[in-house]
Parts: structure tokens; sequence; C-alpha cells
């Protein structure tokens, strides 16, 4: 299975119809999920509107863990089992990742100055998050912060013990538009893959070209 993945001319044919079809459905899912959220969610009755902004910052933190781990998994791909694309697709995810990560941090310093009055504090689960920005394996510490320290942070409201404390009408469009931005990781992903594949090659083509001049 490895070696199937790991072709080149493979994965061109693969990536070539499955680039505009991940870029669709993310624009598709954009364009549905975020008026949902955005216009149509109830207001949070403590934070008030100001809880929308809820649905651009968590599914970018969902995501930019789950980039970072997909990093991590394909840079082992490539060391252990020196997989053609590994090293490939953990460069083309590091910055999508890093999109991510500056996204959250940036919207939830938005969110913090509304409801706590602050845009930054050295809270655990915010710390823990720059430091992931900066490129640093974290991931466990960020995800269990709000839950081994005392944070400014809520805990965890979906993926818990108990089952979901968010309100179906706000729990929708979340997953809406965090299936957008796993959609446009995919295809920024192919993109960018797809990029240094081509790049190898014209480099591969010059150096031949040198070579018999």
């Amino acid at each position: 299975m490895l070696a199937w993945f790991a072709n080149p001319e493979r994965f061109m044919r693969l990536s070539a119809w499955a680039l505009p079809l991940a870029t669709t459905i993310a624009l598709v899912l954009f364009a549905i999920g975020l008026p949902w959220a955005l216009l149509f969610s109830p207001a949070d009755f403590r934070q008030g509107d100001s809880v929308r902004i809820m649905f651009v910052h968590v599914p970018a933190a969902w995501w930019a863990l789950g980039i970072y781990v997909f990093m991590g998994v394909a840079s082992l791909m490539g060391l252990v089992w020196k997989h053609a694309l590994a090293d490939v697709a953990a460069r083309a995810a590091a910055p999508i990742g890093a999109a991510y990560a500056a996204l959250c941090l940036v919207t939830g310093s938005f969110w913090g100055a509304t409801t706590w009055g602050t845009w930054w504090e050295w809270d655990a689960r915010m710390t823990s998050m720059l430091v992931l920005f900066l490129g640093l394996i974290n991931i466990p510490i960020v995800h269990f912060s709000v839950d081994w320290w005392n944070s400014l942070h809520q805990t965890a409201s979906i993926l818990r013990t108990g089952g979901s404390a968010m309100d179906p009408s706000m729990l929708r469009p979340l997953l809406v538009v965090a299936f957008a931005y796993f959609a446009g990781f995919i295809a920024l992903l192919f993109a960018g893959m797809r990029a240094q594949v081509f790049r190898r090659r014209a480099l591969a083509a010059a150096m031949r070209r040198a070579r018999a001049a």
C-alpha cells in the first residue's frame, strides 16, 4: 500500500482530478457553512455575538493540530521507509499548518479581547499553541493543557465524556466549516505537492541537459 502511494506518476494522475474536486468541495462548504454560522446561528447567552468567532477559530485549531500530526507521520515515513513522496507531503503541509495555527492565534486573540478583556494571556492553551506555531512538537500539551492546568480557556465541549455540550444549532454549522477547512487543506496539500514534483522534474531535466552539453 505504501509503495502504491509512493509512485510520483500515480500521485500526479490521482491529484489531477482530486485537486479540483477538493477545491470545489471546500468552496461549496465554506459558502454554506460560513453564512450559516456567522449570520444564522444563535448568539450565546453569555458571550453574545462574539461567540461567532468560534466558527473560524475552532476549526483552525482542530486542523492545525491535525496537520502537525500529519507532518510528523509523513516525516517519519520518509526517514524510516524512504517513502518517495513523504518528504514532499511534509513540506507541502508545513505552511498550511502554520497558516491554520496563525489563524487560530489571531482569532483567539480577538475572542479573548471580547470575552476575557485581554488580547493575550500567558495561558496554558494559548502559550502551547504559540509554541506549536513556532514549529515545536507539543501536540499532546496543546490538547490536554486545559485539563492539566488552571486555564482561562474553556475545557473541551464537543469531544468529551458524556457527549457534546454544544447546542446542535451551533454544532452543525461548526462541523460544516470544519469539513470545509479539511477539504481546503487537501486542496492546498495536493497543489503544493504537485508544484514540488514539477519543480523536481524541471531540475532533473536541467541537470540532464547540463551533463549532455
